[in-house]
């Protein structure tokens, strides 16, 4: 269906028929017109439901049409309306951060639920939007949570985050641990993991849309996860936790990796919804 086509719609289900059909044309998720349309006009399930015969305001009409035509070009839909879910919660995302992914989420989800009732001082290394940090202050007000970023822009993005949220996070603009003094009884982090190589095989929408900076690393991908092994060897609490993200191909490397630096750690690989391994578990018991 082409964009003159469009005239032809008037209700909310034929310009969302019409957005669907373009879509797939341009060789993308067709479900994105849906999405799209959702988060563009504030529509509940049952408010999308509603609209579906009624006709389309010409000035609502044009908006969701230019946003279609910018998915249709690859950008992806959070950067489009400016944001993206995250454990229930409504986060802007920028071009200089890094889209929240489901898997993060599943991961968050999991750990959330595990930790001590004690009070933890936790900190979140490469907080891109900061939803693991304002996410995690949210869901235990009682640990002091730190977060940071080597971006300016980023960090920018992550307290507008905090703020809107009404989460307390301490933000610091560093590279990695340099700038925060102390140790931790949680390190938290989903560093850039995608090896240089990776670049040819990625989605286009990716490479053209999402920071590079939060995506690739040198050594294989597993730069970021050698430079927190070898700070966290003094930063990492007795026993005190650290979870990490990782490519789903990287899960024995960065075991054997860790296992090097903490011998006396309990060391657990946790898998995604999907099967693969995502995440690396550690908990220190190594005695002062």
């Amino acid at each position: 269906m082409s964009i003159k086509s469009l005239s032809e719609a008037s209700t909310y289900a034929e310009v969302l028929s019409w957005a669907s059909s373009f879509l797939e044309q341009n060789h993308l998720d067709p479900q994105i017109a849906k999405w799209l349309m959702k988060e563009r006009f504030v529509l509940s399930l049952t408010d999308f439901i509603r609209l579906q015969k009624q006709v389309m305001d010409e000035r609502d009409k044009d908006i969701y049409v230019k946003d279609i035509t910018e998915a249709g070009k690859g950008r992806p839909p959070q950067q489009i309306v400016g944001h993206e879910w995250f454990y229930d919660r409504q986060f802007e995302v920028t071009e200089a951060t890094l889209i929240p992914r489901p898997e993060t989420e599943e991961w968050f989800d999991s750990y959330i639920r595990e930790l001590p009732n004690r009070p933890l001082r936790v900190i979140d290394i490469g907080t891109g939007t900061g939803v693991l940090a304002v996410s995690h202050k949210l869901e235990r007000p009682q640990d002091e949570v730190i977060a940071v970023d080597i971006s300016q822009e980023a960090l920018e993005v992550a307290r507008k985050n905090a703020s809107n949220l009404g989460a307390e996070v301490t933000f610091y603009l560093s590279d990695m641990m340099k700038e925060v003094e102390g140790t931790f009884d949680l390190i938290l982090s989903n560093p850039p993991y995608i090896s240089l190589s990776e670049r040819s095989v990625m989605d286009e929408s990716v490479i053209d849309y999402e920071p590079h900076i939060a995506l690739f690393a040198e050594e294989e991908g597993l730069y970021f996860y050698n430079r927190i092994a070898a700070d966290a060897v003094s930063r990492l609490n007795p026993g005190g936790y650290m979870i990490l993200e990782f490519g789903y191909k990287q899960g024995e490397r960065i075991r054997q990796l860790f296992r090097s630096c903490f011998p006396e750690a309990d060391i657990t690989i946790g898998k995604d919804f999907n099967g693969h391994d995502r995440t690396i578990h550690i908990k220190n018991e190594t005695k002062k």
